[in-house]
């Protein structure tokens, strides 16, 4: 009995060692070791993050009385002939990736919203919008954990242009996301405010 008592306080002794050991200094995970083999929903999911905290981190920045900020011919060269009427608004730039994110992820995924996304087009108030956009990042990450070795290429019907799989759809709402950062981080930068990530 001693002896078995011994050997499970052993065990446990060296879990904890291996748990401590995968903890960095900043007491996150550390990144799995180069030539091991990620999992789809790991793999996508961290492309993910880093979007959402890039994306989430400019929104949050501008000043809520900026939400009805637009480029405008005023702000560049005089006399330049450049057409300005249909550019999106801040608010805008953020309900529409908070939109397409709950489209392409819930393509990719199967799943439904539990929200009235069309709704989310209408918003102008700071407040709401950061919301939206966070719980529309929140639905992504659920339906990027659908992903498995098994279903990650296979063909889906979508609307979006060429071969469209739940990998496939599910890196393009990425893309879709920095796109739109790169927008967003020239309505700051208009504004003369940094982007959160690029004072770091």
């Amino acid at each position: 009995m001693q002896i078995r008592l011994m050997a499970a306080c052993c065990v446990l002794g060296m879990s904890g060692l291996a748990a401590t050991a995968q903890m960095n200094a900043g007491g996150a995970a550390k990144a799995p070791e180069a030539g091991t083999i990620a999992t789809p929903a790991a793999a996508l999911d961290s492309e993910l993050s880093l979007v959402e905290a890039e994306l989430m981190g400019a929104v949050k920045a501008m000043p809520a009385e900026k939400f009805d900020f637009a480029p405008s011919a005023a702000i560049f060269v005089p006399g330049q002939a450049t057409e300005f009427a249909t550019v999106r608004t801040f608010a805008q730039q953020a309900t529409h990736v908070a939109q397409a994110n709950y489209f392409l992820f819930g393509s990719m995924s199967g799943l439904k919203p539990d929200v009235d996304v069309r709704a989310i087009a209408k918003m102008t108030k700071k407040d709401d919008v950061v919301a939206a956009l966070a719980g529309s990042f929140a639905f992504a990450h659920k339906a990027v954990a659908t992903l498995t070795v098994a279903n990650a290429f296979e063909v889906l019907k979508s609307p979006e242009p060429g071969l469209q799989t739940r990998s496939t759809l599910a890196g393009f709402g990425v893309a879709h996301c920095f796109d739109h950062y790169g927008q967003v981080v020239e309505y700051l930068r208009m504004n003369a405010l940094v982007p959160p990530a690029s004072g770091k």
